[in-house]
């Protein structure tokens, strides 16, 4: 049940827990049941098909309203600021969800990054990396597919 803290439209709804609606939507709030030992996917990345581990992540991540940890929005706080210790928390936490949907071999080499943002830069560095050779032959031979003297079209 919600309390309304008066009638403006700049006062803030409580809910049972005494958690004030704006922090709920703050991304440096932590569910209760957000623990580190959690994983964001259940599949490991091994370090093949990155774009597809990076899409989950992102979206588990979007839903959790961390997002921000990893793309920059939210940076690093000033440590004599009062939420400093809370956005330590949060990044920790980030970062041990993406440390555990990695595979040990991975997480092995990459375990002592200073925080999420890094953490997933490195892994961007290593990872999304496009092989424009490659690439180049199998959009080559997709064009010349052919069915006997019929293209791929007909």
């Amino acid at each position: 049940m919600a309390i309304e803290s008066g009638s403006t439209s700049n006062d803030i709804i409580v809910n049972n827990n005494g958690v004030g609606s704006e922090e709920l939507s703050s991304p440096l709030y932590m569910h209760p049941s957000n623990n580190p030992g959690a994983s964001l996917i259940q599949a490991h990345f091994d370090g093949v098909s990155y774009r597809s581990w990076e899409v989950s992540v992102h979206r588990d991540l979007s839903i959790k309203n961390k997002l921000g940890f990893i793309n920059g929005d939210c940076k690093w706080l000033d440590p004599r600021t009062l939420r400093f210790r809370q956005w330590g928390r949060c990044d920790d936490m980030v970062t041990s969800w993406i440390l555990n949907s990695l595979s040990k071999k991975i997480t092995e080499s990459v375990e002592y990054v200073s925080d999420s943002f890094e953490l997933w830069k490195e892994l961007e560095d290593r990872y999304d990396q496009t092989n424009y050779a490659k690439l180049y032959q199998v959009q080559r031979e997709i064009n010349e597919l052919s069915q006997g003297t019929l293209d791929i079209t007909t």
